[in-house]
């Protein structure tokens, strides 16, 4: 069965939604005939997108800064006003800065984690609410990484963020399982891209040659994973992570040897 048919008409939030797999997750839900309320903090970009994506009836797009906890209860507030409550939630944003923690200041550390793990608490809250108030069993997705059970030198503030968002989005699972809203992770793969956290070419060349299956991830990968967890596919999954990362987070292709194929 198709389970994409199901997302049209619903309501769907995406925060992030001008980075790499932001525009997957939004070209997956807009396809679909998903109506959608997009943000990010590039105002600019945000409105280029919006202007080039179908967002659906009563969509809309919406700059918001996700280091300001008020500004994302406006956002909120706003979807409430306009839906009453969204069917669909995708924690998509985050940074990814690089530095080693003794040259990574405090207010760096705290820009991290605002983005990466306060503000899917502060927008899931009130989202939630909504849904609760509205009697809809929505599904909440959050945007997660193998990052948070494999360490990274010269990232450790982003790893701690993913692990803390794992532990949330659990938390989440089982308070919220008694209204019939699912909170589940998605782990995508390696994409390379980013303005916000830039890699240079050595970094990801080396990172895809690691990668057990060989390739970084695809907007076909993120696509597949995010229509199963947005939709009755997944009815009976809550709390889970689904990692779509080619083996990227269980290992690396490196052989530390002379003789490096078994064959």
């Amino acid at each position: 069965m198709d389970f994409t048919q199901e997302l049209a008409g619903r309501r769907v939030v995406v925060t992030g939604a001008c980075g790499v797999v932001g525009r997957w997750i939004v070209d997956t839900f807009a396809r679909a005939g998903a109506r959608l309320c997009l943000t990010d903090a590039d105002a600019a970009g945000l409105e280029a997108l919006a202007a080039a994506t179908p967002l659906g009836e009563g969509g809309f797009a919406r700059a918001v800064d996700l280091t300001d906890a008020a500004a994302i209860e406006a956002l909120a507030a706003e979807i409430g006003a306009r839906w009453g409550a969204a069917e669909v939630l995708v924690n998509n944003a985050g940074v990814y800065p690089s530095g080693f923690l003794l040259d990574i200041d405090a207010a760096e550390w705290d820009r991290i984690m605002d983005v990466n793990l306060r503000a899917p608490f502060v927008l899931t809250r009130a989202l939630a609410r909504q849904m609760v108030g509205q009697g809809v069993k929505g599904s909440i997705i959050n945007i997660s990484s193998g990052a948070s059970r494999k360490m990274r030198r010269s990232v450790v503030p982003y790893c701690v963020s993913k692990t803390a968002l794992d532990r949330l989005t659990k938390g989440f699972a089982i308070e919220l399982a008694e209204y019939g809203i699912r909170v589940n992770a998605l782990e995508p793969g390696f994409a390379p891209g980013s303005t916000a956290s830039p890699l240079t070419a050595a970094h990801v060349e080396a990172t895809v040659a690691a990668i057990p299956l060989g390739r970084g991830s695809s907007p076909e990968d993120v696509g597949n994973a995010l229509v199963y967890l947005a939709s009755s596919a997944s009815a009976y999954m809550t709390g889970g992570t689904m990692t779509v990362d080619g083996g990227n987070s269980i290992g690396s292709l490196a052989v530390h040897q002379d003789k490096k194929s078994a064959l």
